[in-house]
Order: C-alpha cells, then structure tokens, then sequence
C-alpha cells in the first residue's frame, strides 16, 4: 500500500476512511485542502495509531504546505514558516518508523532556501537540475544526523531519439 499527499484547495482529507488499496489498483491519495500545514501535521501526529501501516508516503511539493504570512503570524517570528517546517519534518520524521518517506519539493533558481532544513530530517536528498545544453543532472546526497555530508552522486543524463542516456557518473566520498 502507498499513501500520497497532494495539496489542493478541493476534496477532503478522511484518515479514518481510508481503505487498504494495494497498488495494483493505484495508490491512494489524501488530498489536503487545509489553508495552511495543519492537516498534515494532524495526519502524521496520528500516524503511529493506525492500524496498518503503507509501504510508503509520499508528500508531493511539501514547501507549498506552508505559506510564508501565515507561518510568521502563527510563531510570531519572521522564520515562522522555517519553525512550522521543522515541526512537521519532525512528525513525518518519526513516520519513517512505520513507512518509507518520499517528500518531493520544487523551486525556481540555484538551490531550495529550505535545503538547510531538508538535510538535518532527511538523510538522502535527490535534485534533479536541467543545464544548458539540454542535459539533466541527478545529483544523489547523503547527510548524516548533523546534516554534514557524507558522499554525492552525480549522474548526467540526456534525451535523444525519446531514449534517456546516461552521459557520465562522478562520485565524491565525504567520508574522512
């Protein structure tokens, strides 16, 4: 079983009305309409109380859960939605007891601004990065519980004739 979370301003989130579906007939998904990261944070709260548990959740672009004037309203700080991600990575980190955790993230520009957050709660983090020339890079990371590196993979892909080819692999080891 495989449980997906998507963020939407339709549809409604029912935990308790959850059937098992296996993904033969599709993984299920909870829709979360709340304005604001609360639904979330109350689904993986009560994570540990259900009675079976997914193979793995997958919580599809997780920075759009968290709205910046809300969060700062909320905490009373100007790092308010900081504070408010942190808190729920905290919930979905103790999820990983029970189930696999897939958090997916997008953004526009260098790197995430959230990216300091994701390596100390998440131990492997994948960017997928488009250059120039049409290529793409799969850069694999992994942090330890301090959020220090530990190693990177690098894998350069291209696509001709619909085929995905694979260019080059580099690997650098952070391990002393």
């Amino acid at each position: 079983m495989l449980e997906s979370f998507f963020f939407t301003k339709q549809g409604d989130f029912h935990p308790q009305e959850a059937d098992p579906i296996t993904l033969l007939s599709g993984p299920p998904s909870r829709y979360i309409n709340d304005d604001d990261d609360e639904g979330i944070k109350k689904y993986f709260a009560a994570f540990h109380l259900k009675d079976t548990f997914p193979i793995a959740v997958v919580v599809d672009d997780f920075g759009d859960f968290f709205h910046e004037r809300s969060c700062q309203e909320r905490y009373g700080n100007p790092r308010g939605r900081d504070l408010a991600m942190v808190r729920t990575l905290a919930l979905c980190h103790n999820a990983i007891i029970f189930a696999k955790l897939l958090l997916s993230d997008t953004h526009n520009g260098d790197s995430p601004r959230s990216l300091f957050i994701y390596k100390r709660w998440i131990r492997t983090i994948f960017t997928v990065k488009g250059d120039d020339s049409g290529s793409f890079c799969l850069k694999y990371n992994k942090y330890s519980e301090r959020g220090s590196s530990k190693g990177t993979k690098t894998a350069k892909y291209s696509i001709a004739f619909q085929y995905l080819l694979l260019e080059g692999i580099t690997e650098v080891d952070d391990e002393q």
